[in-house]
């Protein structure tokens, strides 16, 4: 239920476990506090975390106050979120900067992404998300130079960002698209459907927000943000599937506030659900929404 943007119906099925006498253990409450987070539901979260011990016997462990880093940060309370870390009764890891990370991104505050950055990398030096990220977010900020600092410091310790990946199965067979990519046997087909879905989005109000993925571009031309490996294997479904007929794609990277927007259009101009997977959570697209409700 929480992976695929059910956290009401979640909660309400751990109270029918609980009705029924199954005991909680340790994942159960990673999977509430996930479904709260995921669903905007902070006083929850928040209620569910400081009773874990009293009503279920359980010991927060790391994975229980990332998930915490997460719900704060979603919500947009950073300052929450940041003295969380700083109270936690073990070190915090790359999953906990991270999260506080994303939340910076969405926020746009730049000198906190920074120190969650720099806290990330100073446990992984070779979390290319970690500079990405950072990257971005000043990019978003205008601080070129800060942009210019990060992109040496990944050509300085040969950090190679993960291609963004997507795939999709049709008769029994998985198709896998990089973005920008042009070896499918079908990329001129692909390209001229993306082309006409691109009119198409743009004609029903569509904007590019190009600002989230400058760097995505940096050494290339920014309309590849039209190429981005989900849009990729979304028109290779549409070309090679019957209509209505549900398209299923999975994604190696978290999609982009871009893309996801596009997804929505798509949906709705040509009348499919599209479900993406990414690394984050199911997105189930139908009509123009989405199961997330565009909470980042």
């Amino acid at each position: 239920y929480a992976q695929h943007g059910y956290g009401e119906e979640a909660l309400q099925f751990f109270q029918q476990m609980q009705e029924v006498g199954i005991i909680p253990d340790e994942i159960t409450l990673i999977s509430v506090l996930y479904a709260c987070s995921h669903a905007g539901l902070v006083e929850k979260g928040l209620y569910y975390f400081n009773t874990m011990s009293q009503d279920h016997g359980i010991v927060p462990i790391l994975k229980h106050y990332n998930s915490m880093v997460d719900l704060l940060g979603r919500a947009g309370r950073l300052d929450e979120a940041e003295d969380f870390i700083n109270k936690m009764p073990m070190q915090p890891d790359g999953v906990t900067w991270m999260s506080l990370l994303g939340s910076c991104r969405v926020q746009g505050c730049t000198e906190r992404a920074k120190h969650a950055a720099e806290s990330a990398i100073e446990l992984d030096v070779q979390l290319s998300a970690a500079y990405v990220v950072l990257s971005n977010i000043c990019a978003a900020a205008g601080r070129w130079d800060d942009v210019a600092i990060v992109r040496k410091a990944m050509t300085d310790r040969e950090v190679k960002k993960e291609a963004g990946c997507s795939w999709i199965e049709v008769n029994n067979r998985v198709h896998e698209f990089i973005s920008g990519d042009r070896s499918h046997p079908q990329t001129e087909e692909i390209y001229a459907e993306l082309e006409r879905l691109t009119e198409k989005v743009k004609n029903a109000g569509y904007v590019p927000d190009t600002m989230l993925a400058l760097l995505d571009v940096e050494e290339q031309n920014r309309s590849s943000l039209h190429y981005h490996s989900e849009k990729l294997a979304i028109s290779f479904g549409l070309l090679s599937t019957p209509y209505v007929t549900p398209l299923h794609i999975i994604k190696n990277l978290r999609v982009c506030w871009d893309c996801h927007i596009v997804i929505k259009f798509i949906s709705k101009i040509t009348r499919r659900e599209i479900i993406v997977r990414d690394t984050s959570r199911f997105h189930h697209i139908k009509d123009g929404i989405c199961s997330c409700g565009d909470y980042w």
